[in-house]
């Protein structure tokens, strides 16, 4: 029985993370370039149970033999595998910004380890001076004409160096570049990563890359095709009627492992309090 105790409440649990990495997707409905989390349920390695007895056989020293009879498996209780996003297209977005950015996915190479396309980023510098990663394309020029991410994060072009402009009224190509008054400033720095499931989330739609290594531009990629579309971002790519649902269903089955951890209370109540009393 105490087991059961263990099994209902690790059920609880997963169910409480799985909440919350929901909530936190809804809460990102409308973020441009959020990708949602998603996970999986796992359950633990089940225990195969026994029973020790023995049987008698009549002879005339009586001999004794042990055995242990299966009595089945026993669940061991679940748990929610790590968080990860998906990086599925959101929708364009039109703004008519002439500083919003979008990324538009055309080509992206299937990774044959996972089975999953990868994904192209824009490139910002971190607080740190390291580039991170980004599909928010939502765009500022700050004060000294530099072009800046929502966070205040420099944007970089492709050899890595800061964007400087003269005024928020220049031109983006589809293939990158950036022209201001009909001459070249420079052209956004595109990475690409393989597989983007290694990406880890660093909060406010950036993405840090596996041991902090740089990721590989996109451009010397032959195989990945994208166009940047000025005047858009992309949306969320949260599904807002699924995660309603899956939010529903995560709460009933919390609800259900809260009533099966009750019943188990009330079982062991009795067992202490008054099976086997002696009434006096």
């Amino acid at each position: 029985m105490l087991r059961g105790f263990y099994t209902a409440a690790s059920g609880m649990l997963a169910q409480q993370r799985k909440t919350e990495m929901l909530t936190n997707n809804m809460a990102n409905a409308n973020t441009p370039g959020f990708k949602a989390d998603q996970s999986s349920m796992r359950a633990f390695p089940e225990m195969l149970l026994s029973r020790i007895d023995r049987v008698e056989i009549p002879t005339e020293k009586t001999l004794n033999l042990r055995q242990s009879p299966e009595i089945g498996t026993l669940n061991n209780g679940v748990y929610m595998q790590d968080a990860n996003p998906s990086f599925i297209q959101g929708a364009l977005e039109s703004t008519d910004r002439k500083t919003d950015f979008a990324l538009q996915d055309v080509n992206m190479p299937i990774n044959e380890a996972t089975g999953l396309p990868g994904s192209v980023f824009f490139t910002v510098e971190g607080t740190d001076g390291q580039p991170r990663y980004t599909r928010n394309g939502n765009f500022t020029v700050d004060a000294q004409g530099f072009l800046t991410a929502g966070n205040g994060q420099y944007v970089l072009d492709d050899q890595g160096n800061r964007i400087q402009l003269n005024s928020d009224q220049f031109d983006l190509s589809e293939n990158g570049v950036i022209s201001e008054n009909g001459a070249e400033v420079g052209r956004l720095g595109i990475a690409f990563s393989a597989n983007p499931e290694r990406l880890s989330k660093q909060g406010n739609g950036l993405f840090l890359p596996e041991n902090n290594q740089p990721l590989p531009s996109a451009y010397n990629n032959p195989n990945v095709r994208f166009t940047t579309q000025q005047g858009y971002i992309e949306g969320s790519n949260v599904d807002s009627g699924k995660t309603m649902t899956d939010m529903l269903t995560a709460y009933r089955a919390f609800e259900a492992n809260q009533k099966i951890l009750q019943a188990y209370d009330r079982s062991m109540d009795k067992a202490v309090n008054e099976v086997g009393r002696v009434n006096g």
